[in-house]
């Protein structure tokens, strides 16, 4: 099997299921018990919690421990919401975000937010023009992802960063569900007050993943009933998962300063391929992401080919994992190029550390196979 569906979940690295194993037998108190074993999951706990702040540059009481990038960012956009309703209604976020963005903002509609939404170009990019224009007094928070899901592209965040640190009234929340281990994001440099990470994303497990809020920022809850995370999340904490959460990001950043260039020649190697296959258009801007590839056979349906390909023992996927059961049009790619043969007929590659050119190869060599026969059955079919 060629599993290139890396953007939809990630296979667990061994260390880390040695890891939730070994705490989980091990290490099972309540990280808020007095006793000895619970006091031995609470140093667990903050161990982890400092290995990610670390990794990322800040301040271990700016880290959050969450289910994962749902939870994530319904809890920075409501939270955040909530906690400044009193100095505006007004949220900007973008077309393209994930279905766990869109729907917390469009969720604020009926608490009386108002809600922007910036269009992108062909690249899949937004243009910082559009976000100044839009901007007002009311404004009290921006949401973007980093690197999107579908196909790939980077938003300039420094940049949006940048600009919002001229508006003190309003928070700056950053999905970087998927960026995380593969785009680097300094986000002290980008001026991010909160942002989202997910565990299964980066060989992690499902069910983990945390939450940055810049000290001094204020969110509100959505749970309530205990003293976990400072009260901005309650419940008791999956020390496993999280011990195991904070090896998988360890490893994963440390491949990505070891990896990042194979990832690279993976997807220029698919990208110039694709490109030059006839009746097929890339939807992927060159310059995007590493891992993530999008490209439509506007012929074909997405789950004809997905299919075909499965039965030569390879996992692509066609739109976003949480929306490719809904048989929908791809949104992100409806949004870049308005064309709904083009929306309705895509396929994501989504690599990891672990893919090589080899397989790439065959990838490609099947694609070009497959296209070709099933273009030649249409023409007799006509």
């Amino acid at each position: 099997m060629i599993y290139f569906d890396n953007s939809a979940t990630t296979k667990p690295y061994p260390e880390v299921l040695e890891s939730f194993l070994k705490v989980s037998s091990d290490y099972f108190g309540n990280p808020s018990s007095l006793h000895g074993l619970g006091v031995q999951s609470e140093k667990l706990l903050s161990a982890a919690r400092k290995q990610v702040a670390d990794l990322l540059q800040v301040n271990s009481s700016e880290i959050y421990f969450t289910s994962g990038g749902t939870e994530g960012n319904n809890l920075a956009i409501k939270g955040a919401a909530h906690s400044r309703m009193n100095r505006g209604k007004h949220i900007i976020t973008t077309a393209i975000e994930h279905p766990s963005v869109e729907d917390a903002c469009q969720s604020l509609t009926h608490a009386g937010f108002e809600i922007t939404i910036l269009p992108v170009n062909e690249s899949g990019q937004i243009e910082l023009t559009d976000l100044k224009d839009a901007l007002r007094e009311d404004t009290v928070l921006v949401s973007i992802m980093h690197v999107n899901n579908e196909v790939g592209s980077v938003q300039p965040i420094a940049e949006v960063g940048k600009v919002l640190s001229h508006y003190p009234n309003v928070l700056f929340h950053v999905d970087n569900v998927q960026g995380a281990g593969k785009v680097p994001l300094s986000l002290r440099k980008a001026y991010v007050d909160i942002c989202t990470f997910s565990g299964h994303k980066i060989h992690g497990l499902k069910g983990t993943g945390f939450l940055y809020v810049r000290e001094g920022v204020r969110i509100e809850p959505l749970f309530h009933g205990g003293n976990q995370e400072t009260k901005i999340r309650s419940g008791t904490e999956n020390v496993a998962g999280i011990v195991a959460l904070s090896k998988a990001f360890r490893i994963s950043m440390n491949n990505q300063l070891l990896y990042h260039d194979k990832l690279e020649r993976i997807k220029k190697y698919l990208y110039k391929g694709l490109m030059e296959m006839q009746g097929v258009l890339v939807n992927s801007p060159e310059e995007g992401a590493p891992h993530i590839l999008n490209f439509s056979v506007p012929l074909l349906k997405s789950e004809v080919l997905l299919h075909a390909l499965e039965s030569d023992g390879i996992i692509v996927s066609t739109t976003s994992a949480c929306s490719s059961k809904k048989r929908t049009v791809s949104k992100t790619v409806d949004a870049m190029f308005h064309d709904q043969a083009r929306s309705e007929s895509v396929i994501r590659i989504s690599t990891t550390y672990g893919n090589g050119l080899d397989e790439a190869k065959q990838v490609l060599a099947a694609i070009q196979k497959i296209v070709a026969n099933l273009e030649k059955i249409m023409r007799v079919a006509k």
